[in-house]
């Protein structure tokens, strides 16, 4: 690392991008993948949702316990252990001989991509404070829009992807992807132990204790058991939403307790306005997230369109998504680009209630613009959000539970989708989704236009 004083060090922040993007290329990739690996193995749509809800519960496990891990121990040996696993995931995935196996390696893919966002953040707030600037708007900006940019890329790379080498090549692309990441990584991160910013004694306690191994395993069986009963939310199942208050309460009395907690409830609690961020990340993600997965599989199969096909109605969210965090990413302020982001969805929830079979092709487009505008505002608003809202000694952690609460929100949309689906992805069960995603994009917008703590928020 540079001396204390001099700028910004460059040369991380390829490798920032490369490590965040790792998750949201592998969240979108798969959509139009769904439907062809349905039809290799046999699976319906209820079904094949579980390649989405397998990384997502991975994710939303390790987000926060890589995060942690990286608060304590710093981003190095995190991020090259976890990047390898996206190889590994990669080369399972793109040789599986069943569907199980391709679950598998979705699961492991999941645990591989939960290093580089909180890595990420992490090193952008040690180089603040390095450097004694606090407004690294740029680099937040250059983060949510590569993020933005694959995330609406991946459709259409998918889509190449499989008219190239078909449905296995989505995962065979992790293999470079993987190798130039775990080669960045070992060149060009900083070897240091930790963060030096943890509680008096803590050094001196086990490493059990140091990284609350109980209370881990308490939130990934809370979040194991809600998972299950919304992939599958019958009354046969009702002992789930049980059993998961029940963990959520342990969880809860061991957090209080424990003396370097995993998620510090006291602190969170005092820090209403991050926990409202988290919030509002998880609804947000409901309503793109089921745009993602339930839309691009009602045009395929409702439509009628190619992966190709599919891929390429999405460009125009990409390019509007990326032309609002250009234009938006230094100004200063938070609330304003939630609020357009809240009202974007809403706008684009409503005219999805108006597609038929028979819309011209203008009409899609038209709702895919429309959800540029939150693609946009949304992910950068939240982003900048929790960096300012956070405490500095958690903010490895913290990034990981902001990525948590919207992979929980991942997980709803899937089963909504999976819901609304069925056997077949129709017209009607896509009106039925878009609903559930209107009034997901209504409580996002009231949240957001009641929140008066959003206006003390500075992103510049």
């Amino acid at each position: 690392m540079r001396e204390p004083g001099s700028g910004l060090d460059r040369r991380l922040v390829p490798l920032m991008m490369l490590g965040s993007i790792l998750n949201p290329i592998n969240s979108t990739i798969i959509a139009v993948a769904l439907i062809p690996i349905g039809a290799a193995f046999g699976a319906p749509p209820s079904r094949t949702a579980w390649l989405v809800s397998a990384l997502y519960l991975a994710t939303a496990l390790g987000q926060p316990i890589v995060g942690r891990l990286i608060d304590l121990y710093g981003p190095r040996r995190l991020f090259l252990v976890s990047t390898g696993l996206v190889g590994v995931a990669g080369i399972a995935g793109t040789l599986a001989p069943d569907f199980g196996v391709l679950v598998a390696a979705r699961v492991v893919l999941g645990f591989g991509t939960c290093a580089g966002y909180p890595a990420a953040m992490a090193l952008l707030r040690r180089e603040a404070e390095r450097t004694g600037r606090d407004s690294p708007a740029g680099v937040l900006a250059a983060l949510a829009v590569a993020n933005q940019t694959i995330a609406v890329i991946g459709p259409l790379l998918g889509g190449l992807l499989i008219g190239l080498g078909g449905w296995r090549a989505t995962f065979a692309v992790n293999i470079p992807l993987s190798v130039l990441a775990v080669t960045l990584g070992a060149l060009r991160l900083p070897k240091e132990r930790g963060t030096g910013r943890e509680a008096p004694g803590a050094d001196r306690a086990s490493p059990a204790a140091r990284i609350d191994l109980a209370g881990m395993g308490l939130f990934a069986a809370m979040l194991v058991a809600l998972l299950l009963f919304l992939m599958d939310p019958h009354p046969a199942a009702w002992y789930l939403p049980v059993l998961t208050v029940a963990l959520g309460a342990a969880f809860t009395v061991r957090e209080l307790r424990a003396r370097t907690p995993f998620i510090d409830l006291r602190v969170l609690g005092g820090n209403l306005p991050l926990v409202a961020t988290y919030g509002r990340s998880l609804v947000a993600y409901v309503v793109s997230y089921a745009f993602l997965y339930g839309f691009t599989q009602w045009t395929e199969e409702g439509y009628g369109l190619s992966p190709l096909g599919a891929g390429l109605v999405q460009i125009p969210m990409f390019l509007v998504g990326i032309g609002f965090s250009v234009t938006i990413g230094r100004r200063p302020g938070v609330r304003s680009k939630l609020l357009l982001g809240g009202a974007g969805q809403v706008a684009a929830c409503a005219l999805m209630l108006a597609l038929t079979a028979a819309s011209p092709l203008w009409m899609l487009v038209a709702v895919s613009v429309l959800f540029g505008v939150p693609q946009g505002a949304n992910s950068l608003g939240l982003q900048n959000a929790v960096y300012f809202q956070a405490a500095p000694e958690r903010i490895g952690s913290s990034a990981g539970l902001l990525r948590t609460f919207g992979y929980l929100g991942s997980m709803v949309a899937s089963a909504a989708t999976a819901a609304s689906f069925g056997r077949h992805a129709s017209t009607g069960g896509m009106h039925h989704l878009a609903w559930i995603m209107l009034g997901a994009a209504v409580l996002f917008l009231i949240v957001t236009v009641f929140d008066r703590s959003l206006r003390r928020v500075t992103a510049a």
